[in-house]
């Protein structure tokens, strides 16, 4: 086994992870300066046309690929409740809650997204990994707990955003009928549409200025951010590329301070520091046996330096378009795309 290749591969789907969650996690107090100006349900359907925008000029040179009925109705699932439904709760928590606090309850999307991979996906969690996630869970409640009375109904619909996100998430991870562009850019044309018409329907047309803005934030906050994360998720698995994705809602946290000026008081500070451990715990679980690669065909760039693309245990079909071989064998792995097996 070529450790060194397999070792390079998974690094570059933690760096790819690491990346979207600077680039999200900023996107919070930015949509905040003109979450006043803007309808909520407006302002997900630019944010998500924004992300279209800056993906178009790639998946639009990309060939289309053959997909099953499943996997387009996935897509489409996956693009109603994480394009559609997920930034409109978000918006909707922004105008109730404080954009730091927002930003660190986003954490949960850790633990939806770790739970319906585990029942979806069979990605392993492991005991480790598993505790991890209880403790970021523990930071989401010391953080609920200190917060006030009127700030509960915020982190309710942060919480059904993450949980929306966590369903969006385990699918996209597994979708490999389609590229992260092509599934950013299917997000950001259909839930940004819908979103946009209705919104200009309920609250009226904004300035163009704040549509400017919107549009902007939407295409480095959220369609270079999904590209990334969907290219690091395929390499490390869905809960394990949001346990880095995890990091965001710090990098919020900390960008809210002078750009919305909210404070860091001493209960964030400690679900910060809690969440902290409990993502690091995730982030070295680690986990090795003997498995067998059953025969799998799908389409997706050809690593050379990964021993599951040796010539020996493909088949290129067209293009990355590639079959994989039957294959027995014993390393330590993440639950990426070649490693969905049973437990």
């Amino acid at each position: 086994m070529n450790d060194h290749g397999r070792t390079a591969t998974q690094r570059n789907g933690w760096i790819w992870c690491a990346l979207a969650a600077v680039l999200f996690g900023a996107a919070t107090p930015a949509t905040k300066l003109v979450v006043d100006h803007v309808g909520s349900v407006t302002l997900a359907g630019l944010l998500y046309l924004g992300a279209a925008a800056a993906v178009a000029p790639f998946a639009l040179r990309q060939p289309r690929r053959a997909a099953t009925a499943r996997q387009r109705s996935l897509l489409l699932l996956a693009v109603g409740l994480g394009g559609g439904v997920a930034p409109v709760l978000l918006v909707l928590a922004l105008h109730r809650t404080p954009a730091g606090t927002v930003s660190l309850f986003l954490n949960l999307e850790l633990v939806a997204t770790a739970v319906i991979a585990r029942v979806l996906l069979q990605e392993h969690i492991g005991r480790r990994a598993g505790m991890g996630i209880t403790i970021v869970v523990l930071g989401g409640a010391i953080l609920a707990g200190a917060s006030g009375g009127g700030a509960t109904v915020g982190m309710l619909l942060v919480a059904a955003t993450c949980v929306c996100w966590g369903i969006d998430n385990a699918i996209t991870a597994s979708l490999d009928s389609y590229t992260p562009v092509q599934i950013t850019m299917a997000k950001g044309v259909i839930a940004g549409t819908v979103n946009l018409c209705l919104g200009l329907a309920l609250d009226g047309v904004p300035h163009v200025p704040y549509v400017l803005a919107a549009l902007a934030i939407g295409a480095v906050g959220y369609g270079v951010s999904i590209t990334m994360w969907i290219t690091g998720a395929r390499l490390v698995g869905a809960a394990r590329g949001q346990t880095v994705f995890a990091l965001a809602p710090f990098v919020g946290a900390l960008l809210a301070w002078p750009v919305n000026g909210d404070r860091l008081t001493v209960s964030t500070l400690a679900a910060f520091v809690v969440c902290l451990v409990g993502v690091g715990l995730v982030a070295s679980a680690r986990h090795a046996h003997t498995h067998t690669h059953q025969s799998q065909e799908h389409a997706h760039p050809i690593d050379p330096d990964d021993p599951h693309h040796r010539p020996d245990a493909i088949q290129v079909l067209a293009g990355t378009r590639h079959r994989h071989l039957v294959m027995r064998h014993e390393h330590e792995h993440l639950p990426d795309i070649h490693h969905r097996h049973v437990h």
